[in-house]
């Protein structure tokens, strides 16, 4: 997180002192969540690097996926989902295009065209009225039984990421047991190829 020094009153005369390198005080700036696409090359200790550039600088990672997207020309996708002030955010932006393996990084959240969707699959055991409603509310949410026993589901659910928040907090009074999910897949509209 971004942190700003504070101007302190003065004991002494009650004016403001400069601020202190010292003084941690967390700053205003608003934190904002972001995806970013980075096309890289598949090669051996790619992802690796790519982690250690967040965890060298302490930047967290919300949610990660990686798959080849071209075979001949050796690329892969890293989707990123990451926190953190507009000034964090670009300088993750700039310090990843900085890495050799790294051939391109779009910003899916600030981008016109961009879609982020997750898949996740849900458990949810309970029998009688619960049952039903758990059924009742994955019609709401589009999400399909692919997997059903006398006293459990398993829904199969994808969509945006609070879409699929608001799903499993439905789903937690009604039994729900366990939760697996992918992370944020994206792409961007229109004909042009990211990479």
């Amino acid at each position: 997180m971004s942190r700003a020094p504070r101007a302190r009153l003065s004991p002494k005369n009650g004016r403001e002192d400069p601020a202190s390198a010292y003084d941690m005080t967390p700053s205003t700036e608003l934190i904002e969540r972001r995806t970013l696409a980075c096309i890289v090359d598949n090669e051996p200790g790619v992802l690796a690097r790519v982690v250690g550039l967040f965890a060298a600088r302490g930047y967290n990672i919300e949610s990660l996926t990686v798959a080849e997207i071209d075979r001949n020309a050796h690329q892969s996708r890293i989707t990123i989902v990451t926190s953190g002030t507009n000034h964090v955010l670009e300088q993750i932006e700039q310090q990843l295009l900085r890495l050799v393996p790294v051939a391109k990084v779009i910003d899916v959240t600030n981008s016109t065209g961009g879609i982020e969707r997750e898949l996740a699959l849900v458990k949810v055991a309970g029998t009688g009225e619960k049952r039903v409603e758990s059924l009742r509310i994955s019609e709401i949410f589009r999400a399909h039984v692919i997997d059903t026993t006398n006293e459990s589901f398993i829904f199969e659910l994808t969509g945006a990421s609070q879409k699929i928040d608001q799903f499993v907090e439905l789903m937690r009074p009604l039994g729900l047991v366990e939760v697996s999910r992918t992370g944020v897949l994206s792409i961007q509209r229109g004909k042009e190829k990211a990479g």
